[in-house]
């Protein structure tokens, strides 16, 4: 049976990519993904064959996969971060309905929720929640809701694509639906191009927060009322006896 792999390569330095994506990758022909990636591993894999699509081309993209696979080669799509979060893994199974001969398999990758909480040190270390501000796929009223009822429970947010050429004020827009429960300074932390070059983070209150410039290699990160600086670092108490006793 023809079998593709659907990768999850992680926040872009080959050192986070886990053990079992990389020897899957080395194993395979063909690796197929958004230019960005692929270069991210030309230079680990150079003896592959890689093939992209552009932007907005991923349905595009997956079908490429299932064809390169039908032709008798082992192939691999890969994402940033992990597959099945924004990933390709969704739609790899949706196309894969079209070619039932065809086995697939995930191979999870490290998101960047966890990749960038790691960098700012434990945001996110009880519940939370991810949201995209992309309104690509989903309506901007629905993005709202999502928002409006985690600021709600007072729970830490993760932002996934907090802006694009064409979205410049989401971000602003995205904050000031969070003051309608949040506190103008609960602390926020925004980690860029992680595990790339140019990876830096910095620290923000909430209502500074609406000012600051992100892109699409930005992920945002709201904590909640308990939410504090411990040693240059954002951490969220997750309730041990300790913690109580500091806070």
């Amino acid at each position: 049976m023809k079998k593709i792999y659907i990768i999850g390569i992680g926040p872009g330095a080959y050192e986070q990519l886990t053990i079992k994506a990389a020897k899957t990758l080395a194993a395979c022909d063909t690796i197929i993904g958004y230019r960005v990636y692929l270069d991210l591993l030309r230079p680990h894999y150079p003896d592959k064959e890689y093939l992209s699509t552009p932007m907005t081309k991923e349905a595009e993209r997956c079908r490429l996969c299932f064809e390169k696979a039908g032709a008798g080669r082992k192939v691999a799509i890969v994402c940033s971060g992990d597959a099945g979060v924004y990933g390709m893994a969704g739609l790899m199974h949706t196309v894969g309905r079209d070619y039932p001969d065809t086995e697939l398999e995930t191979i999870p990758g490290v998101t960047a929720a966890l990749s960038g909480a790691a960098m700012l040190g434990a945001p996110l270390s009880q519940d939370f929640a991810v949201i995209s501000l992309s309104d690509l796929l989903t309506p901007w009223e629905t993005i709202e809701k999502r928002l409006l009822a985690a600021a709600q429970a007072d729970m830490p947010i993760c932002l996934y694509n907090p802006s694009s050429r064409h979205r410049r004020d989401f971000l602003k827009k995205a904050c000031d639906l969070l003051l309608t429960y949040a506190n103008e300074d609960t602390l926020c932390g925004v980690a860029e191009k992680i595990g790339r070059a140019g990876e830096h983070f910095a620290f923000y209150s909430l209502k500074e927060l609406r000012g600051v410039s992100v892109n699409m290699f930005t992920t945002v990160f709201i904590g909640c009322s308990r939410t504090t600086l411990i040693n240059g670092k954002m951490v969220t108490p997750r309730g041990y006896d300790a913690e109580k006793k500091a806070f």
